[in-house]
Parts: structure tokens; C-alpha cells; sequence
């Protein structure tokens, strides 16, 4: 049990025992019952008093639904409606985009929020649902991801047991709380194990939107904060480590562990970080697991793979090569009649090496089968093609054309047509050839929710960007047309 005058949460101003912790849950906790409160959802930045906010619905046994505050409104409205959110807690800024709703102004930890009142008649749900996290998929319409307080434990404690030899005491919180990736691996997990979790707000980590990231504020901040462990998506990872290469300068010697996830990295990105001091440990998890099943760690580490399964997951391989996950189970869809079972297919194409070391190598629904009939997955070549020190991102075409293609974004505006080909022709040499790229064009635009390219979570819009690049990639506008 941590400690009662322990620091649980701080936020480069202010800190709180574990025990100042407890009453502020307390006391929200109150609120929400007394009130009559069953659905909450939170809007806002990375605060403690968003973790008080979700240690509080869970205590008093009222559903969370985490927004993240780089929604579009129409993700918002869809999330609030759908879930019958009956409470909705947010900063007084935000607090004005419903100006009909029932305000009450709470304290929470110091922080001054609004509790709004909204008329609740959402979709059915599985009983026993704790939190409902929506991930927004290809089409950028947030899906209800139903988790029980059980299956949010099981995880919680397998990677506690899994980094106890690292002896974790702060981490820096540098992804959005309502990211389920960061709020069990990031906050649940340090917390039950005494440590202290740093939750400043994301524009002082670099971070702006669903996609902005401005290294050099990021390490600056990791410079103040000495954090001991850090988790970080994989274009997070690819702008410090080019930062430090430029700056000549090497991450903090307090981290013992910076995990990666939410998109293949690939080893030599993994192992171009750790050259400069950053402990990168690919994993692999998703939703409907209650986040991570695997991770690479020390003593236990194959780059390139997505680690070994946590202590709470299980995993295997059904006939066509698709991952399977158990342990940790989500207990459904919002809105919908389904039982996930004992297993649950992930959608994912991947293997399972001799030792044990889960290797994904991309979506089912994203195979494309080339005119010779070969079937290629294109986050494996669009890994690889990120994996050099001129690519920000790629995403590759080729279902019925002779040879694959790709549309490109360089890391830096400055890299020139030459590099990028470099880059191309060293990816295509770690490629089979049915795999390699022959043509590439650059992105009239980056791959974000601003440019129409990308969901609001950052995984690309493929039919959005054929259609803008069809006429460049020399692809048919029928077959563009039909994605």
C-alpha cells in the first residue's frame, strides 16, 4: 500500500500526497452520488484533477467516459449522445459549448471545473461497464469500447509484476489521459505501486492537438521533470531521437523505461533512440484488451518485435495468421449485442516467434494483393519506410497494380526529393521484392485531422489520401473512387 504522505500526482506547481489524493476523491466522489450521477465523461487537459476525476467514478461505481479534448465537436456530440452521458465535467472554457445545460461550479484539487447536467438516454451497454473509452477508427467516428473495473486490474497489475525490477518511481504522463494507453499504463499501474505520477499540461510537453510535437520543448521538460519511465507513440519517438542526433545531445540518464506504442516501430528506430540514451521498449495492445497485452523489456528484449505477452494476456495465432488475445477482455460494444468469449481476434496479422516474442505486422482489412497476385501488408513496408531519417510518414497503395507506390511527408521541410529516394532505396533493400516501393510522390498536405488526411487520433485516411494523390501515383480514379 503506498505510503499516506507519499507524493501521488504533481504538476510542476503543485503536488499531493497520496493522502491529499484520497480526500479530493472523497469529496468528488460525494458529489457524484449525491447528485445521482451514473455516466460521467471529462473533457480536459492533463490535470490532476483528471485523475482524481476517474479514481472518483470508479469508487463510487459511476461509468467514465474519458474525452479526449482533440474530438471534433461532431466526435464529442456522437460520444455524449451514445453513451448517455448524464454529467459531463470540464473546464469553464469548454463549459460554453452547451450553454443550455445545468453548470455546477466544483473545485477539484484546486483546479476550477464545471459540472454540466445533460439529458442521458444512451445506447444499452454490458453490465458491469466501469469505463467506455471510444477510439476513433478509418472513419473518424468514435467507437464505444466497453471495460470492467476487473479487466482494467488485470492489466494494472500485470505491468506492475512485469516492471517491478525497474523500480519505477516517477512517470511523466506524456500522452493524453484520455488516451487508454497512458491512463492504465500511465497512471492506474504507477499508482498502485506508491509511485508518483507528473501530470503537467500537454502544451508544456510540446504537445498541441492530436498530432503537433515540438521535440525540443519535450526534452526540456523531461530535462525539469527526471521522470523514471515515459510512454510515447512511435512519431514521438522519431522527432526526439532526430532532435537529439541534430543537437548532439542524449536523453536524461534518469530514464529506465520508455515504452512505445500505438503503431509499429520497428528496430532500427528502437535502436537509433536508445544510441542516444532513450530506453525504447516497443509493445503492442489494444482496446478491446484493456490496453497493453505485450512489451519489450531488459533482460527480455528482441527490437523489432512488440515483446513478450504481460503476465494478465494471453496470446495466439488462428488459421489466417490473426492474432488472438485473452486475459483481459473488454465486455463489448456499446450499442451492441456481442459477447467477446474466452478469445478475441484482434484484426491484426502477426507471428509468434520460437521464444515467445509477438512480431504484428498489420490490419487484415489493409492487405493488398498486388497484380501478381501477392499479398502485402503496408504497414510493414510503410514501417520500414519510416524507419530511415527522411520520413515523418508513408502510406502505401498497390491492390491490383503491377508494383506498390506510397505517398510520403518528410520529417523536416528541407529534405530534399533526393533524400527521400535514398531513403526509399535503403527501405526497399530490407523488402522482398514484391514488397519494395518503385514510385513515391510527396503529400500535398500532411497526414492530420486538420488536413482531412488523418483520423483524429493520427492513423492516416487512406481512401482521403489516394483520392488527393490518385492522379500523381498514376493510380486509376475508379480504383481510387472504389476506396
Amino acid at each position: 500500500m503506498p505510503l499516506p504522505d507519499a507524493i501521488a500526482l504533481s504538476d510542476g506547481e503543485r503536488r499531493l500526497t497520496y493522502a491529499e489524493m484520497q480526500d479530493g476523491v472523497d469529496t468528488l466522489a460525494e458529489r457524484l452520488r449525491a447528485q445521482g450521477t451514473r455516466v460521467l465523461a471529462t473533457l480536459m487537459d492533463n490535470a490532476m484533477a483528471w485523475v482524481v476525476a476517474d479514481r472518483a467514478a470508479e469508487q463510487v461505481g459511476v461509468v467514465h467516459v474519458p474525452l479526449p479534448v482533440f474530438f471534433t465537436p461532431q466526435q464529442i456530440a456522437h460520444a455524449l449522445r451514445a453513451a448517455g452521458v448524464d454529467s459531463l465535467l470540464t473546464v469553464p472554457a469548454l463549459a460554453q459549448h452547451w450553454p443550455q445545460a445545468e453548470a455546477l461550479d466544483w473545485d477539484v484539487v484546486g483546479t476550477s471545473l464545471c459540472c454540466l447536467r445533460l439529458p442521458a438516454a444512451g445506447l444499452p451497454m454490458p453490465a458491469g461497464t466501469a469505463k467506455l473509452t471510444f477510439t476513433s477508427g478509418t472513419t473518424g467516428t468514435p467507437k464505444g469500447v466497453c471495460l470492467s473495473a476487473q479487466a482494467m486490474q488485470r492489466v494494472t497489475d500485470g505491468l506492475v509484476q512485469a516492471l517491478e525490477p525497474l523500480d519505477i518511481r516517477r512517470h511523466l504522463c506524456a500522452l493524453p489521459l484520455a488516451v487508454l494507453l497512458e491512463n492504465i499504463a500511465g497512471v492506474m499501474a504507477p499508482l498502485a505501486r506508491g509511485a508518483e505520477c507528473i501530470v503537467p499540461p500537454l502544451a508544456e510537453l510540446g504537445l498541441t492537438g492530436s498530432s503537433g510535437f515540438d521535440p525540443a520543448r519535450f526534452h526540456a521538460a523531461v530535462e525539469r521533470f527526471q521522470p523514471h519511465s515515459l510512454i510515447l507513440l512511435p512519431q514521438m519517438l522519431r522527432a526526439w531521437t532526430g532532435w537529439l542526433l541534430q543537437q548532439g545531445l542524449r536523453a536524461p540518464a534518469c530514464l529506465r523505461m520508455v515504452a512505445v506504442g500505438g503503431a509499429a516501430v520497428g528496430a532500427p528506430l528502437v535502436l537509433a533512440a536508445r544510441q542516444v540514451g532513450i530506453p525504447a521498449h516497443e509493445g503492442y495492445g489494444l482496446s478491446e484488451g484493456a490496453s497493453v497485452q505485450t512489451l519489450n523489456l531488459p533482460g527480455a528484449d528482441r527490437p523489432g518485435s512488440a515483446g513478450k505477452a504481460l503476465p494478465h494476456a494471453r496470446l495466439r495465432l488462428n488459421a489466417r495468421g490473426e492474432i488472438e488475445i485473452a486475459g483481459s477482455l473488454f465486455s463489448g460494444y456499446l450499442g451492441e449485442a456481442i459477447s467477446p468469449g474466452e478469445w478475441w481476434p484482434t484484426g491484426d496479422l502477426g507471428e509468434i516467434d520460437p521464444d515467445g516474442f509477438v512480431h504484428v505486422r498489420g490490419r487484415i482489412k489493409h492487405v493488398l494483393i498486388t497484380a501478381f497476385g501477392r499479398n502485402v501488408s503496408p504497414e510493414w513496408v510503410e514501417t520500414a519506410l519510416r524507419s530511415g531519417p527522411t520520413l515523418a510518414q508513408a502510406v502505401v497503395f498497390g491492390d491490383g497494380e503491377p508494383a506498390l507506390s506510397a505517398v510520403v511527408w518528410p520529417l523536416a521541410a528541407a529534405v530534399t526529393d533526393a533524400q527521400i529516394q535514398a531513403g526509399v532505396d535503403a527501405a526497399n533493400q530490407t523488402l522482398p521484392d514484391y514488397a519494395q516501393v518503385r514510385h513515391w510522390v510527396r503529400a500535398q498536405a500532411a497526414f492530420s485531422a486538420d488536413t482531412g488526411l488523418a483520423t483524429a487520433n493520427g492513423r492516416p485516411q487512406r481512401s482521403a489520401i489516394l483520392h488527393r494523390h490518385a492522379e500523381a501515383l498514376g493510380i486509376a480514379s475508379a480504383t481510387a473512387a472504389a476506396l
